[in-house]
């Protein structure tokens, strides 16, 4: 089966002088960008699009440089200009990654990986999505504590939902360890009935999922190559992967159409205007410690 082999281009703004090394104690993170949202009813791509008057993929990132993450990495394609320029304001590090063709979420993480060039591989990586606003710091540090005292090579920040109608599963083994994550077109009606979903909150040490990714495998179906695929490779090879159900449900919540969006939008204004009755900043994610 054909390797990963993805056309990178990458830079970024900084001010930090030396481009090669990283605080070996400070995560790094990897934010996915680069997606169209072909139903959005725009050109944009649909990480810039606002909520609370801001570009979603912004509030991403200051989740991750609030839990300390030093680079991170958006990973652009579609309107990558607008990308960028949402997140030229962005304090410290923000590096970009070209996806150049979208096979995949598994290809886009691999596309960051001139980035972080001379990042040590023990090093931890959050590897989230840029459409998700709803994220909070404190979850971000819940998964980062259970990664970092568990010694795991990929830890999984799931949710347990309603209806996990379009999400991927998680199924654990008998002791109630992660075993895998089945997508819904693949799962048995067994694994259908499961209300714990992936979210797309992960957190990897970087060598290990770097090498993964280069041997992670085209899916026959869609010819892309999938992240969900390396928490089970890890731990068929021997590697500790952790799950810890930490995540809001309301926090998954979709966007992909105008609806969504507002929907989102509504609720993340609730927050701040909780937040701010609290005398808590507006910043660090979707309003910190907050869930009303």
């Amino acid at each position: 089966m054909p390797r990963l082999l993805p056309r990178v281009t990458s830079r970024f703004w900084s001010d930090v002088s030396d481009t090669n090394s990283t605080n070996p104690h400070h995560p790094c993170a990897i934010i996915l960008a680069a997606g169209k949202g072909t139903r959005m009813g725009s050109d944009l791509p649909k990480v810039v699009h606002e909520v609370g008057d801001r570009p979603m993929v912004s509030i991403v990132a200051e989740a991750c440089r609030s839990v300390g993450c030093e680079p991170i990495v958006a990973v652009v394609g579609h309107g990558r200009e607008h990308v960028e320029r949402a997140l030229e304001g962005a304090a410290g590090e923000v590096r970009f990654a070209l996806q150049a063709e979208q096979l995949g979420t598994g290809h886009a993480v691999l596309a960051a990986e001139e980035s972080l060039e001379g990042i040590a591989p023990d090093t931890d990586v959050l590897v989230l999505c840029g459409d998700g606003p709803l994220i909070r710091a404190e979850t971000l540090r819940t998964l980062l504590d259970v990664h970092t005292r568990s010694g795991a090579a990929a830890t999984l920040a799931t949710a347990v939902v309603e209806d996990p109608t379009g999400y991927g599963r998680v199924v654990r083994d008998s002791e109630g360890r992660f075993a895998r994550i089945v997508e819904q077109k693949n799962a048995t009606d067994a694994e259908l009935a499961i209300r714990e979903i992936n979210p797309s909150y992960y957190c990897f040490k970087l060598g290990p999922l770097m090498d993964a990714l280069r041997r992670v495998e085209r899916n026959p179906k869609t010819g892309e190559y999938y992240l969900t695929d390396v928490p089970a490779m890890l731990l068929a090879e021997g590697a500790t992967v952790e799950v810890v159900d930490a995540v809001p449900a309301e926090d998954v919540l979709s966007i992909n159409t105008p609806e969504q969006l507002a929907e989102v939008d509504r609720i993340y204004r609730q927050r701040l205007e909780v937040a701010a009755d609290h005398g808590q900043g507006a910043g660090r994610g979707a309003g910190e410690g907050v869930r009303p």
